[in-house]
């Protein structure tokens, strides 16, 4: 299967006929889904729900703060009692529902039930996305900006007018390494889930922006997006993002993250190769989250062009990436200024 999939370096026929997005209108059944915000499934979950739930009002799913495998506590963090769910009596329910046709509270309950971290609370809604939930932009500012704390950029509501651009230098051969996150799927060979990111935030081919310190306590649920606008030296390359909650005394909670490889920036279908130096406007999808950025806490994004092996490196060649054998350092720029206003738009919940 891996090299069936390195084969195909596009989305042809091979991904085409296996889509589960592309068939989805041919599951019947009602459905119940589990999923955890530290899970590399769970984006996935929520639009396979989303999907079904267009086609029929019978299916159901619950998100908690979990990895892939739910039943393994996390070594550092604790969410505290009530993020547990009964999932066996919520199978049985369901099954005595749609097999055995018994009255069940399932029919009567809202579809979807997530776990909102940040206040550590279960919360029913009736659909997702969010209908509520207002896209809201938060702008990069360079190391040079009003507010800037940590010898890095700044995040904020107010698009930068004038600011300088910054560089990194991304190197195949030291790519920034994963520290946690929605990985797969056995801890004790590769650490899942929330961990403290100071380690990774100190190279200098991270980039970290991050905001004053909240006023209120301040939602963010749904699809995360970071809008960029960026050039490199190379005829391919990467560019990561991930959103991290700063808690008053440095600690640094990754939440969710996500990566674009340069040539598939319009499309996965027809990949294009970059001109080295030209400034693109590019759309990371940085994966799912529940959370709430308490007051006194800060929101941080981080930009790179590596989180490895969580993301394969990029050779930044621009040849195909799964017989490369030669790797090359590629000079990268993200702008942010009043014409190109990087950003990361968040879904916050009022």
């Amino acid at each position: 299967m891996l090299q069936k999939a390195l084969d195909h370096p596009v989305y042809d026929g091979f991904w085409q006929s296996i889509s589960t997005r592309g068939q989805i209108r041919k599951i019947k059944v009602p459905v119940l889904s589990f999923g955890g915000w530290y899970d590399n499934f769970v984006q996935s979950d929520l639009e396979a729900y989303a999907a079904l739930r267009a086609q029929s009002n019978l299916h159901r799913i619950v998100i908690g703060p979990w990895p892939h495998n739910m039943s393994i506590p996390f070594p550092s963090v604790d969410f505290g009692p009530q993020s547990a769910a009964p999932v066996r009596t919520l199978q049985m329910q369901w099954f005595d529902q749609w097999l055995k046709h018994k009255d069940t509270p399932l029919p009567g309950q809202p579809p979807v039930r997530i776990f909102v971290m940040g206040a550590n609370r279960w919360r029913e809604e009736r659909e997702w996305p969010l209908q509520r939930a207002r896209p809201t932009p938060f702008y990069l500012r360079g190391k040079g900006a009003a507010n800037t704390l940590d010898g890095d950029g700044a995040l904020g509501l107010q698009a930068p007018r004038r600011t300088r651009p910054d560089h990194f230098t991304f190197d195949p051969r030291d790519p920034a390494p994963t520290a946690g996150g929605a990985v797969c799927c056995n801890p004790q060979v590769f650490p899942w889930g929330p961990m403290d990111q100071r380690g990774v935030e100190r190279r200098k081919d991270v980039l970290v922006y991050t905001s004053p310190p909240l006023k209120k306590d301040t939602e963010v649920t749904g699809p995360i997006r970071v809008v960029l606008y960026a050039a490199t030296s190379a005829p391919d390359t990467d560019f990561t993002a991930k959103l991290v909650d700063v808690f008053p005394d440095g600690a640094a909670r990754n939440l969710t993250d996500g990566i674009l490889r340069l040539r598939y920036r319009e499309s996965l279908d027809k990949p294009l190769a970059a001109k080295p130096g030209e400034t693109y406007r590019i759309a990371i999808d940085a994966g799912v989250t529940s959370n709430v950025f308490l007051k006194g806490h800060r929101i941080r994004l981080e930009i790179s062009s590596s989180n490895f092996p969580r993301f394969d490196r990029n050779p930044n060649t621009g040849r195909p990436v799964a017989d490369e054998k030669e790797l090359r350092k590629a000079e990268q720029t993200v702008y942010h200024d009043r014409t190109r206003p990087s950003h990361v738009l968040l879904p916050v919940v009022e």
